[in-house]
């Protein structure tokens, strides 16, 4: 490893649970970024700093006022801009060794799997039902590891969803048209701005421990957040037994 480079990781590569094995392991990796904006914003800088080789970010949306009080990623001088092309500025300022790839339009049943398939794990903070089912049913037909979160309010989630490891998948959390709550969106419901930060820093993390092979992984677990009392808790899930995503063999 160059010179600059193990300066740069240098506070990665001291800790024994990364090392220069797993730093190099971040390098290797291509990650997906499903939504540029609360949670993907904390998501993005962090996977960029840590040096994370290969990062995708899909985003067909232009940066709005209201985005501003939690979408760190964006100032004023970007309103009606599209988020993806600032992000691969940013990120490319940030980190040069990281290589940004940015699809400024939506993500469909058209082009999901075509693009789901170039990368070893996918992160989806999504802002919307559909999306976040929709990249579920992909990542299970093409194995490929998924951490999805979500924020509401003052609440938020995370884990770690593993096709080819027996995993509970997305579905079997929050069966499709069994959870109203989580057809609001933040214009609909609101939400504590600092909370996108919290949920969009543990996404990160627990993303980047997957990587690297640190630690515990957050799969068959789901951390919860209650940003309103400062209370956090990790619950176990389970797979259902008639999952229509992934139960079918």
């Amino acid at each position: 490893m160059k010179k600059a480079l193990v300066e740069r990781y240098s506070r990665n590569i001291i800790l024994p649970e990364i090392g220069g094995v797993g730093q190099k392991r971040l390098a290797l990796s291509r990650v997906l970024i499903i939504g540029a904006g609360g949670l993907g914003a904390p998501i993005l800088l962090y996977l960029t700093a840590s040096g994370v080789g290969q990062i995708g970010v899909i985003d067909f949306d232009d940066v709005s006022l209201s985005n501003l009080q939690r979408q760190v990623m964006f100032g004023s001088n970007d309103l009606g801009k599209s988020k993806v092309e600032i992000v691969k500025s940013r990120l490319d300022q940030l980190n040069p060794n990281t290589k940004i790839l940015g699809y400024s339009f939506a993500l469909t049943n058209k082009n999901a799997k075509d693009i789901i398939v170039n990368y070893d794990l996918v992160i989806d903070g999504s802002d919307n039902s559909d999306t976040r089912y929709l990249v579920n049913r992909i990542c299970f037909e093409l194995k490929k590891p998924l951490f999805s979160g979500g924020i509401n309010q003052w609440d938020g989630y995370l884990s770690l969803y593993h096709p080819s490891e027996g995993s509970a998948c997305y579905e079997c959390i929050f069966p499709a048209g069994e959870n109203s709550n989580l057809q609001l969106n933040c214009s609909e419901a609101g939400v504590f701005g600092p909370l996108a930060g919290t949920i969009g820093a543990l996404m990160a993390g627990e993303s980047i421990k997957y990587l690297v092979k640190a630690g515990k992984v957050l799969m068959n677990e789901m951390i919860l957040y209650d940003a309103l009392y400062g209370k956090m808790r990790r619950i176990k899930t389970r797979s259902l037994k008639n999952c229509k995503v992934c139960s079918v063999k």
